[in-house]
């Protein structure tokens, strides 16, 4: 039992380096937000996907809310961090409820998610910045970022899942 949650806590800080980096690395400007895209909600997916509701929360969140304080942009890392937590336990736990149901059940799981971090985005930005519904402004952009963070996510699910390493530490060997 201690090693098996160790293995979690150690792959928990994994994915949120893993998390930052794909957030940090791979910036695409958006200037109508003054933010930018990355490839960091498809590491989130993987990190619900593989260490489930908490320990995925933890890397997602975490390991966001620091790409936020490395790319300048400490403003957005408290909510980042529980956004990107939310979106992770979302998935997790849709994917667990799914998951002997519904063979692909990621996809929805994936897309869920995501939507939950365009709304969060925009009730953080709304509510606690204090942009109003102006605020709305990024819904494209996060949608955008959410899309492609989801189809990535469920890609590299899907190809990570044949690994035989991957597939004893998800109990599926």
């Amino acid at each position: 039992m201690q090693n098996k949650k160790l293995l979690r806590t150690v792959m928990a800080a994994l994915f949120a380096a893993l998390v930052c980096v794909a957030t940090v690395a791979v910036r695409i400007p958006i200037p109508a937000t003054q933010g930018y895209a990355n490839l960091g909600d498809a590491l989130v997916l993987l990190a619900a996907f593989f260490l489930g509701p908490l320990y995925g929360a933890l890397a997602a969140g975490v390991g966001s809310a620091l790409a936020d304080l490395f790319a300048g942009y400490a403003l957005y890392a408290p909510g980042t961090a529980v956004i990107k937590g939310l979106c992770a336990v979302t998935a997790a736990l849709l994917l667990r409820r799914l998951g002997g149901r519904l063979r692909w059940a990621h996809v929805p799981a994936a897309v869920v998610g995501e939507c939950v971090m365009v709304a969060g985005y925009f009730l953080y930005e709304s509510a606690l910045l204090g942009y109003g519904l102006a605020a709305a402004g990024s819904i494209p952009a996060n949608a955008a970022q959410g899309a492609v963070g989801a189809l990535a996510g469920v890609v590299l699910y899907q190809a990570l899942r044949k690994v035989p390493q991957l597939r004893r530490y998800l109990g599926e060997d």
